[in-house]
């Protein structure tokens, strides 16, 4: 980079991917504070009375929060009146991280509805997936040169097993962008579960002699190829165009 040879252009980070990436860190931290919060709620209730643990018992997440916060403060007097306002506490936390989350979620989709649809059209790629592609890509999308730059980015180009003189059989990429990777990753699996031609392409590999983590390789080179031409009209520039 300082001797000048470097030719990867940077983001610009001036649109639309740029507010979702900013979007997304409070997104997640939301669901990571939102999830502790319960499992600490249900830690915190195996301490609590017979009689609590037997209303809670079975209930969801959302019935849990929403009763834990209907408690009635009492004076501290004993452990029971400590741990009951810990629950109405926790629940109270819990329920405000859910409605957090849930808003970002929706401004996140609203972004991603507007900047690319054309994302959401594949079977099994979702707006949280879209929305990882767009953060990825950037706001420039077409500094990515090549389907090959994009796997690469991504983590999922192909690593030969060995130096030299190989077998031709390939490992997991460990490098890349993992959020992406995992979001990629889902796909793959949504599709292999739901989506009759990868059912039928699995089908054939298996019986080609291919194991299960060599034919998910294969379908996510497929789909970051498939991601690749759905971002080669830039989103900003096919939204102006419009």
């Amino acid at each position: 980079m300082l001797a000048g040879f470097a030719t990867v252009t940077p983001k610009t980070a001036d649109g639309e991917a740029e507010m979702i990436r900013q979007l997304k860190i409070a997104h997640d931290q939301a669901v990571d504070q939102r999830a502790a919060a319960m499992v600490t709620m249900k830690a915190m209730l195996v301490h609590a009375s017979d009689a609590l643990r037997r209303e809670t018992a079975g209930k969801t997440q959302i019935s849990l929060a929403r009763q834990l916060a209907a408690l009635r403060p009492r004076r501290l007097e004993g452990p029971e009146d400590a741990l009951r306002h810990t629950l109405r506490t926790l629940a109270k936390r819990w329920q405000y991280l859910d409605a957090e989350a849930k808003e970002l979620t929706k401004m996140i989709g609203d972004l991603v509805q507007r900047v690319a649809p054309q994302l959401l059209e594949p079977f099994g790629i979702g707006v949280d997936t879209a929305a990882e592609i767009l953060v990825v890509a950037g706001d420039n999308p077409e500094r990515i040169k090549s389907e090959a730059a994009l796997a690469k980015l991504a983590g999922i180009a192909p690593v030969p097993t060995g130096s030299g003189m190989t077998s031709g059989r390939h490992r997991i990429n460990h490098g890349g962008h993992r959020q992406l990777n995992a979001a990629i990753y889902r796909t793959v699996i949504v599709r292999m579960r739901f989506h009759q031609p990868t059912i039928d392409y699995v089908a054939r590999r298996t019986t080609e002699g291919k194991t299960k983590r060599e034919i998910i390789r294969c379908l996510k080179r497929y789909v970051i190829r498939e991601v690749y031409h759905l971002l080669r009209p830039a989103p900003r520039t096919a939204s102006a165009a419009s």
